[in-house]
């Protein structure tokens, strides 16, 4: 049977998804994960002047750009919002963002805590989900076992994490990455809900 908001003419609305936590958290899998299980959700690619990795390829985890073009960019107005992290910039392209928020997406944006913060200045709307760890030792497992830092980035990294940890009371949603399926089963919930607020929704008919 028909639902009342088909028979309505609504559909479920768009909006930015905030997946943020510190360094080694697991943000990338879990976003991964939910892409995968939502197609409605659209990853937004941020451009970056830190090196590439050797698994990384350019357009794909990161849009690879060098420091002067960043800065050309961002002066343009290119950016929805940008941070600097551990000496590189970060930067999320705002046309793909607008373009998706039009079709009634979800935008996710995988990002650090000074990113998150960014956004959520940038973005009142914004919908944030902090992923935080059962423990710092589990930050550092995750870390170490990357291969993609030496010893001491990684303790700066799990230095930083403590203060990110402390932020968690600003965003909208906590998730515990102690298990990755109950994660990912909570943040699809979270979605779910959010596409559904009424404020949201728009009329497909007249």
């Amino acid at each position: 049977m028909e639902g009342a908001g088909q028979r309505l003419g609504l559909e479920p609305g768009g909006f930015l998804l905030v997946v943020s936590g510190p360094s080694g958290v697991g943000k990338g899998t879990l976003v991964e994960r939910l892409l995968e299980a939502r197609p409605e959700c659209a990853l937004s690619i941020s451009a970056t002047t830190r090196p590439r990795r050797p698994h990384e390829m350019d357009g794909v985890q990161y849009h690879f750009v060098t420091r002067e073009e960043f800065e050309r960019r961002r002066a343009s107005g290119y950016f929805l919002e940008w941070a600097e992290v551990y000496g590189h910039l970060y930067g999320t392209p705002k046309a793909f963002v607008e373009e998706c928020l039009r079709q009634s997406r979800v935008v996710v944006l995988e990002l650090d805590v000074q990113g998150g913060a960014s956004v959520r200045r940038a973005h009142g709307s914004a919908v944030s989900v902090f992923l935080y760890p059962p423990n710092v030792e589990s930050l550092r497992q995750r870390l170490a076992g990357r291969g993609a830092d030496a010893e001491e980035v990684i303790e700066r990294r799990l230095q930083n994490a403590e203060g990110e940890l402390e932020q968690l009371s600003e965003y909208d949603y906590a998730i515990l990455n102690d298990d990755l399926e109950r994660a990912l089963a909570r943040l699809t919930a979270i979605v779910d809900a959010e596409r559904s607020r009424i404020a949201r929704m728009r009329r497909t008919r007249p």
